[in-house]
Formats: C-alpha cells, sequence, structure tokens
C-alpha cells in the first residue's frame, strides 16, 4: 500500500459528474480542496467519452493531493459519440492506462493508507459492476426481470452500450471482479479499517427508495451483502442511483455522493456539486 496523507487533511467524495452536461463542467471546473492535504474519491460516471473522461480527472488532479477513480457504468460505455471504440475489459483497461499517465489510483494499484483525520484506513477504490441479482419483486430470474423490466419500459443503457468482452455476460464479468477484489482486501493487514470506494452499493438497502424499483437490476450485487462487516468498513462511499445521501446498516456509513443530471440538481435546497466530506466524518456514528 502507498500513499500518506498527515495534517488537518480531509477525505472527500462527490461521483456521478456527467460531464457530457456544460453546467456539470463548470461545476468541476470549480471544485477545490479545503486544504492542500485533501483527497477526493471518485465513484464513477465521469463522463460516456475517453476525452471527457481524461479532462475531467485531470483538472482535479491539478487541484487535490490525490484522486482515486473507481469506474462507472457511464465509462465503460462504448458510446457512439467516442472517438475510443474499444469494449469491455479493453475499454477498461485503457482508462486504467489512462488515469496511471495522470496519476490518478485505480482499482488495478495498490490500496493508499489514509493517515489523516479519521484515519490510519485503506483506502479501496473497487470494480465490481452488478449480475442481476437484485431482482424486482415477484421475479425468480434474470429473464424474468428484464422482461418485467421492458414491460414497464425501464431498462438501463447498459443493456445496449455496456458490452463484456471477452466475458460472455455482464454477471460473468461480474463475478470475476468480485472474486479477484475479495481476496485483495481479505489480504489487508489485520484490523486495519478501510473504505471502500465503488459505483454501486455494496448492499441493496439504498435502492429502496428508487421511483423505479426495476432499476435495481443493474445497481450491485448480492455477492458483496456481507463486505460492510468482513472487511471492517468505516464508510461505503457509492454513486449511481442519483440519491445523495447518508443511510446506516448495521451501524456502518454508506454515503451516497452523486452530482447527477442537472434536472436533478436543479430541485435540490442544497449548493450542486459539494464535495461529501468522508473522513473526518460529517456525521456521527450511531
Amino acid at each position: 500500500m502507498t500513499g500518506k496523507a498527515d495534517g488537518t487533511g480531509q477525505l472527500l467524495a462527490v461521483s456521478d459528474l456527467h460531464i457530457g452536461y456544460s453546467e456539470n463542467r463548470a461545476l468541476v471546473e470549480r471544485m477545490a480542496p479545503a486544504t492542500d492535504d485533501d483527497w477526493l474519491l471518485v465513484a464513477g460516471d465521469v463522463a460516456e467519452t475517453v476525452a471527457d473522461i481524461r479532462w475531467a480527472l485531470k483538472t482535479l488532479t491539478s487541484s487535490f493531493r490525490k484522486v482515486i477513480w473507481a469506474p462507472g457504468n457511464h465509462e465503460l460505455w462504448t458510446h457512439p459519440r467516442d472517438a475510443v471504440t474499444l469494449r469491455g475489459v479493453a475499454r477498461y483497461e485503457h482508462l486504467v492506462e489512462l488515469c496511471r499517465e495522470l496519476g490518478v489510483t485505480t482499482p488495478e494499484d495498490p490500496y493508499p493508507v489514509w493517515d489523516g483525520p479519521g484515519g490510519p484506513v485503506a483506502v479501496a477504490p473497487l470494480f465490481l459492476l452488478y449480475d442481476y441479482s437484485f431482482l424486482p419483486a415477484g421475479c425468480a430470474t434474470k429473464d424474468e426481470g428484464l422482461a418485467y423490466a421492458h414491460g414497464t419500459g425501464v431498462v438501463c443503457s447498459d443493456e445496449y452500450l455496456l458490452h463484456p468482452d471477452p466475458y460472455p455476460s455482464r454477471e460473468a464479468w461480474c463475478a470475476a471482479r468480485v472474486a479477484e477484489t475479495e481476496r485483495r482486501l481479505t489480504a489487508l493487514p489485520a484490523g486495519l479499517p478501510t473504505v471502500l470506494v465503488n459505483h454501486y452499493p455494496l448492499h441493496r438497502h439504498p435502492t429502496d427508495v428508487l421511483w423505479y424499483p426495476e432499476f435495481a437490476m443493474w445497481c450491485g450485487t448480492r455477492r458483496t451483502a456481507d463486505w460492510h462487516r468482513r472487511f471492517r468498513v468505516t464508510a461505503m462511499v457509492y454513486g449511481h442511483l442519483h440519491i445523495p445521501r447518508t443511510t446506516w446498516h448495521e451501524g456502518v456509513r454508506f454515503e451516497e455522493v452523486s452530482v447527477g443530471y442537472p434536472r436533478e440538481w436543479r430541485r435540490r435546497p442544497e449548493p450542486p456539486g459539494r464535495l461529501r466530506r468522508i473522513l473526518p466524518p460529517e456525521v456521527q456514528a450511531r
């Protein structure tokens, strides 16, 4: 593990920047640390094109001491607007190399240790995907769940743009990612707390408030349901749902740190683009 923070720094987090929207791009331009020691966790969905992802991460690395990135589904899309036509694992590996060029920590790198206020904790960016195990009520299989979703008209664009090559399916890719990540987390020093950063929540409970419950199929996997206990999680940081809030499950803090689309954040009373402080915590433990 490499990378340590000292002094009065903060561990900050954000996700779902979606800088294809000019309003969101302007928010990124204004994002700034409060101290020279601040780290920023970016929990996916920066943008759909490699050029936009590069711009956003380069902009953030120019301001924050360390930037740590976990991919969202939008980064993994092979979008018709993108000049980079790579699919699946090849696209992900291309983004990892881009991040390394910029000095951004990825799920493929050693987990850095935050030694600032609230530490020490291992900060682990994760790439896990989903496996359709968050099924709608009354559905017993993926096929039943997808049929139900198509019937309601609520179908994630991943079905058309996120390719699992060379894996036969997204759930097979998910299974491989979960197994490798579980191995790495298990190898952490015994007793070292963690902050886990993933685009999707590690437990299903944050999806209970979705307006369209069937969308939960594209929001995680039951394989990680006990990770907040197994891996001594101080905070679980995620995005994807566009419902920024703090929830607690079995005494563990889950932080949804999405910016979301302009049409969403304009309806909220707080200023858009606020970075969520993960450590030291903004809220007291429960």
